[in-house]
């Protein structure tokens, strides 16, 4: 019978000797899970074209495709950025027929829209736009228009005022200076363009020659031209300044009327200047700069 002594040697010259501490075969570490085929497939996919990169530095990854830009937005969102209600929601008030597109009721989910459209929600109209109100100081040599037909326009002046789209509020001549208000609000716009109602505008006017104390009774009064009533709220003279100098009132959009009230009376208009908007004025605004109305003034102007 043979007696193996414990000489702590391997029983083959090649085997390892293991110690009682190393972690057996089934113990420590768990076998890592298996890869699925999709995994599998993917990482090869992944190092052929990094191989092929490699071996070609021509090759090139595509990259992703970029977005197309219709300039359309879909109504639902178009409905949501004006801040009358979540998009689910508007999902809904489209269901029913809330909205209209252009005239048209729109319940179709997905309609696509231009920011140009006229879309109303329960019969008013939306902007998806924040709501931007900027006052210029016109200089001389501006058309008020928003078209780029006519060379050098007020839009030019105030065209980084604002990522908003922006209309100016009434008309100054190209000569004219002074006041001009800008905004995207619609309800602004209809209340300064009220025929009825409009909105207190002051003017201080240069004529060719003194008017007479007469002129300035028949101006106050009202005038009838061309079979139009026309109507002021005030004419004055402007203190420490020649008698051929005004400030007058009045309610119109444009400063076309003034001319056409003093060359009625035989009286050339040298300048015309807006020097206040209803309670807004010219002050600390340089000619030719432009600045946002503060909130209060955003409040007071809705209050008018």
């Amino acid at each position: 019978m043979f007696v193996f002594r414990s000489l702590n040697l391997p029983l083959y010259p090649n085997m390892k000797t293991m110690s009682k501490d190393a972690p057996r075969r089934g113990k420590g570490k768990p076998k890592p899970k298996p890869k699925s085929r999709a995994e599998v497939g993917k990482k090869d996919m992944r190092s052929n074209a990094k191989s092929k990169q490699e071996k070609d530095p021509k090759v090139k990854a595509k990259p992703n495709p970029p977005r197309k830009d219709d300039g359309t937005i879909r109504l639902n969102k178009y409905i949501a950025n004006s801040g009358i209600c979540s998009r689910r929601e508007a999902d809904m008030y489209i269901s029913i027929g809330n909205v209209t597109v252009n005239g048209k009721v729109v319940n179709e989910m997905g309609h696509k829209v231009q920011l140009g459209d006229d879309v109303r929600f329960d019969g008013r109209r939306i902007n998806p736009e924040a709501k931007a109100y900027v006052l210029l100081n016109k200089p001389k040599g501006f058309a008020t228009t928003t078209s780029n037909e006519k060379g050098n326009t007020v839009m030019d002046l105030v065209a980084n005022a604002t990522s908003s789209h922006i209309k100016p509020i009434g008309r100054l001549g190209r000569n004219a200076t002074g006041l001009l208000l800008f905004t995207n609000d619609d309800e602004v716009h209809q209340r300064f363009t009220n025929s009825k109602a409009g909105v207190t505008k002051l003017y201080h006017v240069e004529l060719s020659k003194n008017i007479k104390a007469a002129d300035m009774e028949r101006i106050n009064e009202g005038l009838t031209i061309e079979g139009k009533n026309i109507s002021i709220e005030e004419i004055s003279f402007v203190d420490g300044a020649p008698k051929k100098e005004v400030g007058i009132k009045i309610k119109h959009t444009g400063n076309s009327v003034i001319r056409t009230i003093f060359e009625h009376l035989n009286y050339e208009v040298v300048r015309i200047d807006c020097v206040m908007i209803a309670g807004l004025t010219k002050k600390d605004l340089p000619r030719g700069n432009w600045r946002h109305l503060t909130k209060q003034e955003v409040i007071n102007l809705k209050m008018v």
